[in-house]
This record gives C-alpha cells, sequence and structure tokens, in this order.
C-alpha cells in the first residue's frame, strides 16, 4: 500500500507570523515600543489629516479617514472604537441609499437636474447665436 501523504500544517501551528514576533519583541523593549506607538500615531493622524483636508479639497477623503483610523487602531483603544462607529455609520448609510424611495427620488431629482441643465445650455446657444463663449464680444443678451 503507498502512504497518503498528510496535508501541511495550518501556519498557526507552525509557529507565529514574522509581523507577531517583529510586534511582540519591540513591546518587550519599552523604548521601542513607545517609539513605535509613536510613529503609529504620527503617521496615522497624517493621513486623517489628509482624509480631512480632502473632504473639502478633490480627493477620496472618507477613504482617507477610515485608514487613518485604522492605522491608529492597530495601537490604540479609541481609535478602535472610533473605527468600529464610523463602520456602524456606514452601514447605516448603505442602507438608507439603497431603500428603494431614497433611491427613486434622487433618480428623479438627478434627471430633472439633467434636463434643466440641458435647456440652461440651449438657451445660451439660441441666445449667443451658437457663439463658442470665448468668441463673443458683448455679453449682454439683448441687442
Amino acid at each position: 500500500m503507498k502512504e497518503e501523504k498528510q496535508a501541511p500544517t495550518p501556519l498557526e501551528e507552525v509557529g507565529p507570523k514574522p509581523y507577531t514576533r517583529f510586534r511582540a519583541y519591540i513591546r518587550r523593549n519599552a523604548l521601542l515600543n513607545t517609539a513605535w506607538r509613536i510613529g503609529v500615531f504620527t503617521v496615522g493622524v497624517t493621513v486623517l489629516a489628509g482624509g480631512l483636508i480632502m473632504m473639502i479639497t478633490p480627493g477620496p477623503g472618507i477613504l482617507g479617514l477610515i485608514l487613518g483610523l485604522a492605522i491608529l487602531a492597530t495601537e490604540f483603544a479609541w481609535a478602535q472604537r472610533a473605527l468600529h462607529r464610523a463602520k456602524e455609520a456606514a452601514e447605516k448609510a448603505k442602507e438608507k441609499a439603497l431603500d428603494p424611495r431614497k433611491k427613486r427620488r434622487n433618480t428623479i431629482t438627478a434627471v430633472t437636474l439633467g434636463i434643466l441643465v440641458g435647456a440652461a445650455v440651449i438657451a445660451y446657444l439660441v441666445v449667443y447665436d451658437f457663439t463658442l463663449p470665448w468668441a463673443i464680444g458683448d455679453y449682454t443678451p439683448w441687442s
């Protein structure tokens, strides 16, 4: 009879992952642990601040906020709680956005605004005789 090959053992049984061993080594030394936490705090707050800035400027602001909180949550309990609350709020917002009545209302609003913008563009082209904006000599609509 042939011997059956045994399934490879899972990583947990082989030993801790390299990052886990590295982090345990850092935690044993108070100075290294403090430096590590300061570094994580600095990087996390920087990403969080970038997310806040991107909330008012172009960019993925919410992604920056969540990523900053996730970085901070690796070392700080308060950030874990804030990240948990943010995830719950995102889940509620998702449910609210997928509500059929609100989805229908948003679709109707978008179509109405699209029609109004299209009408404004057509009115502009009629008033200015289909002239491109940089070729208009007098900007008054009446003559």
